[in-house]
């Protein structure tokens, strides 16, 4: 069960438009328009796309991604960033739709995790695991790597006059919890697997800050991977049994030395750095003899090698081996030249549009993009890979299943319904097939996705299919 997992990330945006520099409408106005093609396609805010993964319209009209399931960083990276794609050109129809109805502006969306207000929205990442892990005391011995990995992947921000590395550290107040908004743990502990109960769990993670830079990416997941394979497979592994986990993550956030001081239970104290110096160490050890299955043991090599590099910037304070690749450490770069050029401290509100214009999406005009543009910063995979996995489903996972039925779907104008496990056919009599096994690309579960198909075609042969649920259903 530790080396091949299946991974998923959804992700909320922040959403605004503006016209000469003011905004035209309220933020659930511009959702509204945003979702104006889905709904008039699909009856529906709420669908699954032909490249299996979940769109739809968030509490707080936030647009949200949910990436179909991958098996390796580099597919899941790239599902990821296919749905920037996906919404920015969504973001173009809006922009042509107030210009239509009057109003006019420009659309914005950003991949971010709290606007100008303070209010936060998320970057979740879903974990399969063993149903026969306790998921508490698992998710526990995890708290030390969730709340010092900021070191090596945040985001950055501007707050209060001074720059913290992440911006989810100020917005979670318990480690381990069921709850996903009263209380906002680090890990979710929900019991919804999205796949069959008695074999799997979903790790559900709240913490993490969404990522513009590809490496940062690849870092946040697979530092978290090996991690994970390492306490499934019962490896000798360094274990920090912190006091109180969830008092340090703010300090941590806000001291980039890494020198912030963790109370132990026994009493003693270790700093964040040591932490992923020490769990860096083991993961180096753990890649010598890791099953070379899922994420390949070369990625995963990459994986470390950056985790190594970015440990030992924060530990010297030297960050140019890094600041290409990773979000906060780019940001602040950038955001320390404008520092320079204005002669001003942190609270200048210049500082503050910078912060926010480099999590713009759209590829021409947001910061982080024009950086990548013009080679400064580095890359993890590919434009082309990006663009085909806007269309195409995972082929590894039983995306490839949902991704071949919801294509069938749309050619044949069939009414469906569609969740993560269920694939239904609404007509002439209702027909489900149950995709439990979330590795399942084919086997039996592809013969049973094939014979539904085949019993959707020929119904729409012999039949006028109500289109109620045209395409895709209501996801």
């Amino acid at each position: 069960m530790y080396a091949r997992r299946i991974m998923g990330v959804e992700t909320e945006f922040g959403v605004t438009a503006f016209r000469d520099g003011s905004p035209v409408l309220s933020p659930e106005e511009v959702a509204r328009y945003l979702f104006r093609p889905v709904v008039s396609a699909h009856r529906s805010s709420n669908i699954f796309l032909d490249n299996a993964s979940r769109l739809y319209l968030d509490v707080g009209a936030h647009p949200e991604y949910a990436t179909a399931e991958c098996d390796s960083i580099t597919q899941l990276l790239n599902s990821d960033k296919a749905g920037e794609l996906i919404f920015d050109r969504l973001s173009r129809q809006a922009e042509a739709a107030l210009a239509a109805d009057g109003i006019g502006g420009e659309v914005y969306l950003f991949k971010n995790n709290v606007d100008s207000r303070g209010n936060s929205y998320g970057a979740h990442e879903n974990y399969l695991i063993s149903r026969e892990l306790a998921l508490k005391p698992f998710s526990l011995q995890l708290l030390p790597h969730m709340i010092t990995r900021q070191l090596i992947c945040g985001a950055g921000l501007i707050k209060k006059g001074r720059f913290l590395i992440s911006q989810r550290a100020d917005q979670v107040w318990e480690g381990v919890s069921s709850s996903t908004t009263r209380t906002r743990p680090i890990i979710n502990t929900r019991d919804e697997p999205h796949g069959d109960s008695r074999r799997f769990r979903r790790m559900h993670v709240i913490v993490g800050d969404s990522s513009m830079a590809e490496p940062t990416f690849a870092l946040k997941i697979g530092s978290t991977l090996l991690i994970i394979e390492m306490l499934e497979a019962g490896v000798d592994m360094p274990r920090f049994e912190l006091d109180n986990p969830i008092e340090h993550i703010r300090p941590i956030a806000a001291d980039p030395t890494g020198q912030t001081p963790l109370r132990l239970k026994d009493g003693g104290t270790v700093t964040a750095l040591e932490v992923q110096a020490q769990l860096l160490d083991a993961a180096r050890s753990w890649l010598t003899r890791r099953p070379d299955e899922g994420t390949s043991n070369e990625e995963m090599a990459r994986v470390v090698d950056l985790w190594g590099r970015a440990v030992e910037a924060v530990e010297t304070q030297d960050f140019s081996s890094v600041d290409r690749e990773i979000d906060w450490v780019i940001k602040r770069k950038l955001l320390d030249q404008f520092r320079q050029r204005l002669g001003c401290g942190w609270d200048h509100p210049k500082l503050a549009h910078i912060d926010l214009a480099y999590h713009d999406i759209r590829r021409s005009r947001g910061l982080f993009y024009l950086l990548q543009s013009k080679g400064l910063v580095e890359r993890w995979t590919t434009d082309d890979a990006i663009e085909a996995a806007a269309t195409d489903a995972p082929t590894t996972t039983r995306a490839a299943l949902r991704g071949a039925f919801l294509a069938a779907a749309r050619a044949t104008g069939a009414s469906t319904n569609v969740d993560w496990v269920h694939l239904k056919v609404n007509h002439p009599e209702p027909r489900t097939v149950e995709l439990t096994d979330p590795f399942a690309a084919g086997g039996e579960a592809g013969a049973q996705v094939d014979a539904l198909i085949d019993y959707m075609r020929a119904s729409a042969r012999n039949v006028v299919s109500d289109t109620s649920g045209r395409m895709y259903g209501d996801g």
